[in-house]
Order: C-alpha cells, then sequence, then structure tokens
C-alpha cells in the first residue's frame, strides 16, 4: 500500500514521539531503561503526485519530555522518580527548546511504502544531518526510528554515582503517526 500523495499533518492528536535511553556502567543494574513522551511536536508530510518533490518537516519542544515508563532498575520506577528526572533532564541534560527537523531529500522505495529520509536536525544549538527510513503500516500509520549520538549535539549523557551509573551516548527516537 503506497504513501498517498498530498498534504499529512502529524502530531500527538494521532500520533506519539517517544526518546529510548538505556544505560550503561558498572552501576546499570542501579538504573533504568527510560521511555520518554514528547508532548508538545508537530510535523508536515508532503507526498508529490506521480514521484513528484516529498518533503517532510517536525518540529518538537524538548521542555515537553516526560518519563513515562522506566524499566530495569534495583526498585521500581515511581511518579516521584520521574518528576526528578525531568528535572535534572531539563537542568542537566538538555534544556528546553525548539528541536527542529527538515528534510533535504526524501526518497520513494520501490514498493511505496517506504520512505528513506535524509534531512538536518537542529538541536540543542547544533545542526546536523540525520537519516531515517518512514514506513507506512497496513493500517495507514506512519513510523520511523532514528538512532541519534546525543555528544554529536553537544548534549552530555546524563552520569551519576560517581561515574558509575550511565546514560549511552546512542538514544532511539521513535515517532508514530496516523497521516491525515
Amino acid at each position: 500500500m503506497p504513501i498517498m500523495p498530498g498534504t499529512h499533518e502529524l502530531g500527538p492528536a494521532a500520533g506519539s514521539l517517544r526518546v529510548e535511553t538505556k544505560r550503561s556502567g558498572a552501576a546499570a543494574k542501579a538504573g533504568h531503561d527510560l521511555v520518554i513522551e514528547v508532548r508538545d511536536w508537530s510535523g508536515v508530510l508532503i507526498v508529490g503526485e506521480d514521484g513528484g518533490e516529498t518533503s517532510l518537516v517536525l518540529s518538537a519542544d524538548s521542555g515537553s519530555m516526560e518519563v513515562v515508563e522506566g524499566s530495569g532498575g534495583i526498585i521500581e520506577l515511581g511518579d516521584e522518580d520521574k518528576v526528578e528526572i525531568k528535572k535534572t533532564l531539563e537542568e542537566e541534560t538538555l534544556p528546553p527548546g525548539p528541536v527542529e527537523f527538515r528534510s533535504t531529500e526524501v526518497t520513494p522505495a520501490a514498493d511505496g511504502a517506504r520512505l528513506d529520509v535524509t534531512g538536518e536536525l537542529e538541536l540543542n544549538g547544533a545542526t546536523h544531518p540525520l537519516s531515517f527510513e518512514l514506513e507506512l503500516g497496513d493500517d495507514g500509520s506512519l513510523t520511523g526510528t532514528a538512532v541519534l549520538k546525543q555528544s554529536d549535539w553537544g548534549i552530555k549523557p546524563y552520569s551519576g554515582l560517581f561515574g558509575t551509573l550511565k546514560v549511552r551516548d546512542e538514544v532511539k527516537v521513535i515517532g508514530r503517526a496516523a497521516a491525515s
């Protein structure tokens, strides 16, 4: 099933944008792998007619990130822990601010159900290239997954317990949305 030509509005009303972190270090068992949801985001996917120009623009507010899940760890992640993680995230890792992605090239796969997306991600005051695949599900939803290395954007991954508990430099960003 090909992605239909036209303008597709994307956002939290019919989708999600999540960041998944993994832990490392000698004390990794003490920490949690996190799923952080971005609450304030939007996007526009324009698919050209008959192979015409296709583009994708995404915008998000990093200050709208909230921990929704934590797995692993010695004790279960509670609501107070989630509030403290958000505070630490904003104060020590990534201050609230705009995040912008603009495609420079979008190439449809032969089956029409996938798009190879290349563009520029502006995050934390730095802009770098980013590529990922956008896939159309059987239900008409769009899913894209990108792996980011935080340090490429000047972000120092969280480290605690005297450096024995760390968040890995690479995080996974997963966007899902119904194309409307």
